[in-house]
Order: structure tokens, then sequence, then C-alpha cells
């Protein structure tokens, strides 16, 4: 049937099958399971580099004149999202954390088997060095005029397409299956969510809010209808939840973005895969509650309103920073959690392991969320004249 050919489908099917084989799974099939885990996510490791570069570079070429205030506003867009988000999130904790019962009761998880063997397959370049090599690349194109780089970028675009729909999209339903697989055997899904179900269902409905937010205030400001970008993010929205990854999302987000009418395609190939790396609202979002959370349940109050202010006005720049990859976010922001909040190695571990309960859904919440602002993007663009650019693309 052609419904079962659906991206969408294959998506669901795998998170399925992934949990029934990790429920029913002896070791040795696990050994099995966790082996092709490994070797696709290399794979498509190695390939959100190539992705970044393919798109972001020759799409600030084909920017012309209005690149750098393009990348300016994008960057504004990020930060100012992030931190709204994080500044929506200690609103609630103050409201909400003091009058629910929490208890820190985090089961053991079962050890999953060891890899049974190891292929590695380094990337080029970590995917920060990628992004800025692409942005510097790109303006010093325009800057110059290097009509060649122009070329051999827009040819690198079309090569990475191809790679993005023959290779990366394919493998994706049987990352997420062995993904899933995981997290039912060693007991995440079954034993540690219940403990903090009522925590992660409020910063569930947090990520539900924010985007709302995002996209009445993308449509209102380009004039445009939201609904036409909204409605073509369920195929990102599902996959950023198996892969727990923005980057690794990267292609589906690309595909989603493009379907839709109200969207400039040169603002897709340039916004979607920017914001992948610096556009972290609903990482924020989890992180700034669930610190909060933490808090009250080893120390037995809340921080302080200024310290939390602080964190969040931080935690925004530190989010524009960290890798797109599952937990890259809270990684990131270690130090801050530290220093700013006074944590210990407990708090910090049990920041670590309530995060990575959710973060599939922090993830989801950060890739829909790019589309609202590319649809700004688009706006704006629109608003100040800056015509737009025809990019050759491949159809997903």
């Amino acid at each position: 049937m052609k419904i079962l050919k659906s991206l969408p489908v294959k998506l669901l099917l795998g998170l399925i099958v992934g949990i029934v084989v990790g429920l029913l799974a002896t070791e040795g099939v696990m050994t099995v399971v966790v082996t092709l885990k490994y070797i696709m996510g290399q794979l498509i490791t190695f390939c959100v580099p190539l992705i970044v570069i393919g798109f972001i570079a020759p799409s600030i070429t084909k920017l012309g004149s209005s690149a750098s205030r393009m990348l300016a506003v994008a960057l504004v867009l990020a930060y100012v999202s992030s931190i709204c988000a994080a500044l929506l999130s200690m609103g609630a904790g103050y409201a909400l954390i003091p009058g629910m019962n929490i208890v820190s009761n985090v089961d053991s998880l079962k050890d999953l088997p060891e890899v049974a063997f190891q292929l590695d397959i380094p990337q080029i370049m970590p995917v920060m060095s990628a992004l800025v090599l692409s942005v510097l690349l790109g303006l010093a194109a325009v800057w110059t005029k290097a009509k060649t780089i122009i070329n051999v970028l827009d040819e690198f675009q079309r090569i990475v397409l191809q790679i993005v729909t023959k290779v990366v999209i394919p493998i994706l339903p049987f990352f997420i299956a062995s993904t899933f697989a995981g997290l039912a055997y060693d007991g995440t899904i079954t034993g540690q969510f219940p403990v903090f179900v009522k925590v992660i269902l409020i910063v569930m409905v947090g990520h539900f809010i924010w985007l709302a937010v995002l996209y009445l205030l993308g449509g209102a400001y380009s004039k445009t209808n939201p609904l036409d970008v909204l409605r073509h993010y369920g195929p990102a929205y599902i996959t950023a939840v198996g892969t727990m990854s923005s980057a690794a999302t990267l292609s589906v987000s690309l595909e989603c973005a493009k379907k839709s009418k109200t969207l400039r395609s040169d603002m897709v190939d340039f916004g979607i895969p920017l914001f992948a790396n610096i556009h972290l609202c609903g990482s924020v979002l989890t992180e700034v509650f669930f610190v909060m959370v933490v808090s009250k349940i080893l120390y037995g109050t809340l921080p302080s309103i200024g310290s939390m202010v602080l964190f969040c006005l931080l935690l925004g720049v530190f989010a524009i920073g960290a890798p797109g990859v599952p937990g890259g976010t809270v990684m990131a922001s270690l130090g801050l959690i530290i220093s700013v909040l006074g944590f210990d190695n407990t708090g910090t571990g049990l920041m670590l392991t309530i995060f990575a309960l959710q973060d599939s859904f922090g993830t989801a919440c950060n890739v829909t969320g790019d589309g609202a602002l590319t649809l700004m993007l688009t706006g704006f663009a629109k608003k100040h004249g800056i015509k737009e650019e025809k990019i050759e693309s491949v159809d997903l």
C-alpha cells in the first residue's frame, strides 16, 4: 500500500517495532541491535557536517549582499526564542513546583550489551566547526565575488541533497527502531519514565505553548497562515523523538519545510540547517524546569530568582553554541549548573538522568520551532525587499 511507503508511517513503525523488540529480545539479539545502531549512528553523524556545509554556505552566497544581515537576524531570533522559553519555564517552575509532591526514586537501569565490533566513521570536522566554516566561507565568497567557489558550493549542495535522499532518509526508520529497542531493553521506558511522568508532562505542555507562541508570532509578522508550515512538520517531530538529535533530524526537517508554499526556498536552505544548531528552545525550556525540580528534590528549596534569571540569560548563549546532538544542551551548560546554581556531583548526575528521559521531546520542540523562525526570516526578507534566489533542489 502507498501509505506504508510514506516517511511518517515508516518512522512510527520503526518506533513500535523497536519497543517490541527491546521488551522481548535476549542479550544476543540486543548485541546485534546495539551494533547496528552504532554503525548507523556513525554514518548519520558523519553526514551531518556535510549537510551543514552543503546547505548553509551555498545559501549564504545566494543571499548576496544581504547575507550578513540575514545571519544577524537569525542569531537574534534564536537567542530571543531560547531565553523567552527559559523565562516562561522559570515562571512555571516557581508557580507549580512548590505544590508538587516530587520524589527522587530513580531505579537503576539494565545494562545494554557491548557493541560486537566498532566501525568508527569519524566526522570530517565537528558540527560547530562545519557551521563556522560554512558561515565564513559563504560570507567571504560574497565579499570577494568568488564566482568559481560559488559555483563549486552550488554543485556541492546538489551532491549533498542526493546523499540525504538516498542514504540518510532510508536508514532513519531503522535507526529509530534500534534506539527505542535500547530504551525498552534497559528499562528506561518501563522503569524510570513513570517516576518523573508528572514533571515531563508539564514540560511537554510548555513545549506546545511555546510552539504556539512562535508560530502565531511568525504568522502575524509574515502576514501568512502559520498552519501551512506547521502541518508539514509531523515527520520531523517523530524523527526528532526517535533520534533525540536536531542534527540527525536535519534531513527530514528540510524535507518538511520545503513542502510549505509559505516558506521561501532560499530561507529554508539557509535557516533550517542554521537553526538546527543554534535554536534549542525546547531543550532550554526543559533544562530550566528540571534544574528547579532537582534543586527542590536535593536541596529542599528553589534557586533564587536572581540566580535563575542569570542562568536563563547565559543558557541562551550556551544553547547557541551547543551541538544539536542528544543531550547537547545540558552537557554544554554543566558549568553553568555548577557555578551559577551551585549543584554538586549528585545534582548534576540526577539532572543528566531526568533530562535524558525526555530529551527526545525537547528535541522535537527545537526542530518544529525552527519552522516558525524560518517563517519569520521569510517575512523579514519580504518586508526588506530581499530578492529570492532560485535554488535548484531535488524532490525529497
